[in-house]
């Protein structure tokens, strides 16, 4: 029994609990962190103030270069973006090059092409000038200005006001039959006579005298045209539509007042195809004599109230419409060409006197109402 209790006096150190030993670890871990010396890393901290300065400077540039990097890069995208924007630039000025030396040969073709031009022109003014000798030593074989004589009753020179200038003479000649008489009973009768009772109506061959008188005074140096019309519009000479004649040439002028007195006059008077035809040539007039007796009868203006024929059921006109018709030709005429009219008489017109005078002072011609034995 004694044995027994002696024997549970007795130490065994296996008896210890888990926790007891793990308790005295972590005393003994403790007392060792507290016996150690911590003050060296707080001494070189205060003892060493240049290295700490040193490492301050150091992280100063390491942010100042961080900072720079990204300028750097960014410089960089910029560099980039201009080299992008330079080489597009060298290609544009590349083909502005191109184009620059493109241009210059064809300006120099064109230079080249000029002188050729030149030469030609000046080839041509020396041809022209050789022709104006020609017809100024032609005209100096003509007594005073005139290419064609012209002998009235006791070689009587008129104040007319007609002014005979221009380097283009155009001369407008009206052959209705209204240019067979004064009145209209007698044109009425005319109308119903012989060719040659025509011919000899005493106002058909004053108009008739009207044309030559005109041709004597045209200059030499001048170009002309005559056009007869009545429903139409033709040259005296056929196939010269468009062209101009030369005033030089004596035989052709000739030719042409003969042909004047061949034609009879007939049907109605249309001076919009007239004006028409003055547009269509080229180059324009730059003078006008019109010889008519009174304002127009047809119309050739698509749609309009006055577009018919001689054929049309309606055979009279007012003057109100006539007074229309004048004016929608007038729109047909080109500006800045003075128009010389020379009226003959007619019964039943008493407007035309007024509106052919308003034509001739508003385009700077000059209005004649010749007396019978005129010129």
């Amino acid at each position: 029994m004694a044995e027994s209790k002696a024997a549970k006096r007795e130490f065994n150190p296996i008896s210890l609990s888990f926790l007891d030993v793990m308790s005295c670890g972590f005393g003994a871990v403790v007392l060792i962190f507290l016996i150690l010396d911590h003050s060296s890393s707080t001494q070189n901290a205060v003892t060493n103030p240049e290295l700490a300065a040193e490492i301050n400077l150091l992280n100063d540039e390491i942010t100042d270069g961080e900072a720079n990097l990204v300028r750097v890069r960014n410089t960089i995208s910029d560099v980039d973006f201009q080299m992008v924007e330079a080489q597009g630039l060298a290609r544009s000025i590349q083909d502005e090059i191109t184009t620059f030396l493109e241009e210059l040969a064809q300006l120099e073709n064109t230079t080249l092409a000029r002188r050729e031009s030149v030469e030609k022109l000046k080839s041509d003014i020396q041809a022209l000038e050789q022709e104006l000798e020609r017809l100024r030593a032609s005209s100096d074989s003509f007594s005073g200005n005139f290419i064609r004589p012209y002998v009235g009753d006791g070689n009587r020179q008129y104040l007319t006001g007609l002014i005979l200038g221009g380097s283009r003479i155009l001369i407008l000649v009206d052959t209705s039959a209204s240019m067979l008489d004064n009145t209209i009973v007698n044109i009425i009768r005319r109308r119903n006579m012989s060719d040659d009772a025509k011919l000899n109506s005493e106002k058909w061959v004053a108009v008739r005298k009207v044309v030559d008188w005109l041709t004597t005074q045209l200059p030499p140096p001048s170009q002309y045209q005559i056009l007869a019309f009545n429903e139409d519009v033709q040259p005296l000479i056929p196939g010269t539509e468009g062209n101009w004649l030369e005033v030089a040439d004596e035989a052709q002028l000739s030719e042409t007042v003969s042909r004047l007195n061949q034609l009879i006059p007939v049907n109605g008077t249309n001076l919009e195809n007239v004006f028409q035809a003055v547009a269509m040539m080229n180059p324009l007039p730059d003078n006008i004599y019109l010889i008519t007796d009174g304002l127009p009868t047809l119309g050739t203006r698509e749609g309009g109230l006055f577009n018919r024929s001689a054929e049309s059921n309606k055979n009279t006109i007012s003057g109100r419409e006539r007074e229309e018709l004048f004016n929608v030709a007038l729109e047909r005429l080109p500006a800045g060409i003075p128009v010389n009219v020379v009226l003959a008489p007619l019964e039943g017109d008493p407007m035309a006197a007024s509106l052919y005078w308003k034509l001739a002072v508003s385009t700077g011609g000059s209005f004649l109402s010749p007396s019978r034995d005129w010129p």
